[in-house]
């Protein structure tokens, strides 16, 4: 990934506003709305692109690039599917890329959607069933004490980071309650029709220790889109570029009981090579825009990426002002803690988020002076990350 620095840039974005009721559309039509809002934006034709990165819908698991380009009436010479949970949005941007810079396409369609009933994914929660972990054997130390799931594994990390460097529940929910803030600024939000405070998030139900109801996202509808173009051909189009400076990647594992260390994620390794690659520091960013599955992830990011050394977390997000109009944005549209998480698409709205700021599109909770945005995904339970460095047309 050396060379992908102003390899490629963004110049076509759309995004679905989140819903907590299922549309009745399927994915794939969501998915056609979604690219023509995108060309739209980016003010091409259809037949400018050629290339396609699509996460497929859970019934039809296979071969769906092929599927959706015969659906859009497009021809790609390059196509591709990214499987690596919430980094998976982030994952698509690179490989766009690096297919760019590779001479298979010079314009690549990215797009993502999520139709999910809030009922039936609780219903399916709550009636267990085996995973794919349990059954591959690598789970089998926490698969017999119940529902060892997403939110127990990262309650573990949590209350490890409190054991091991006296982070607070305060310290915690006020990252929820900054985002909070944000969303409020958004009209897209899900949950931005109310501020809340510090007291609301710890008075919130206890889901599992130390979680509570507000610092964890809930499943919602949405999807996104966005078009990647070569370097040379990005100032063609309708709206300034925003540009990929850098890159990194780093797998570290699937099961929970086989990480490394509950409070240092991959990101530690995925960062640094994306701020390497954009020839860039964590103190020249200028908008924070990082998976937030838990008010746990957004802390241990900050650490691993650089912004605070590792355990100064909690009095970190206590002193500084995360609000778009404070001293580090982050998750300027509320976060999937109160923007909303449709599905994978979840991760995509870091990267729509990133793309409206560094193009001045921000409305009410624009980002004064931002030139750098850092963005992560992050897969599973801390194990699959994704890093980018993303700039706007000045840089």
């Amino acid at each position: 990934m050396a060379g992908l620095n102003h390899s490629a840039a963004f110049v076509g974005m759309a995004e679905l506003a989140p819903t907590k009721a299922p549309p009745p559309e399927s994915e794939i039509e969501l998915m056609a709305e979604l690219t023509r809002m995108a060309l739209d934006d980016a003010g091409m034709e259809k037949s400018d692109i050629d290339g396609i990165i699509a996460v497929p819908p859970a019934e039809t698991p296979m071969l769906f690039p092929s599927l959706l380009a015969e659906y859009l009436r497009i021809r790609p010479s390059y196509a591709d599917v990214v499987d690596l949970g919430g980094a998976t949005c982030a994952g698509m941007v690179w490989r766009a890329a690096a297919a760019i810079a590779a001479g298979q396409c010079t314009t690549v369609l990215c797009t993502m959607a999520s139709v999910l009933d809030p009922a039936r994914f609780m219903r399916s929660f709550r009636s267990g069933g085996k995973s794919m972990s349990s059954l591959l054997g690598i789970g089998e130390f926490d698969a017999p004490y119940g529902p060892m799931t997403v939110n127990s594994s990262y309650a573990l990390a949590a209350r490890r980071h409190m054991h091991e460097f006296g982070t607070t529940p305060e310290q915690l929910a006020k990252i929820a309650v900054d985002q909070r803030t944000n969303a409020c600024a958004n009209p897209m939000a899900l949950y931005g029709d109310h501020p809340i405070t510090v007291d609301d998030v710890l008075s919130s139900r206890l889901i599992v220790d130390p979680l509570h109801l507000l610092e964890i996202v809930r499943p919602c509808s949405g999807g996104a889109a966005w078009i990647i173009t070569s370097a040379d051909r990005a100032r063609s189009y309708a709206k300034e570029p925003v540009w990929l400076l850098g890159a990194g990647e780093q797998v570290s594992h699937s099961s929970i009981v086989h990480t490394p260390n509950l409070t240092t994620t991959a990101v530690a390794e995925s960062a640094p090579k994306a701020f390497a690659m954009a020839g860039v520091q964590p103190s020249d960013i200028d908008l924070v825009s990082v998976y937030d599955c838990y008010t746990i992830m957004v802390l241990l990011t900050l650490e691993d990426a650089g912004f605070c050394a590792k355990g100064e977390g909690g009095p970190f997000v206590e002193k500084n002002d995360l609000t778009f109009m404070g001293d580090l944005p982050v998750n300027t549209h509320g976060g999937q803690l109160s923007f909303g998480q449709p599905g994978i698409a979840g991760g995509a709205s870091h990267i729509t988020e990133a793309i409206r700021q560094l193009r001045g599109e921000g409305g009410g909770r624009q980002v004064s002076n931002c030139e750098l945005a850092f963005v992560n995904g992050n897969g599973g339970t801390m194990g699959e990350e994704v890093s980018l460095v993303l700039g706007s047309a000045a840089r």
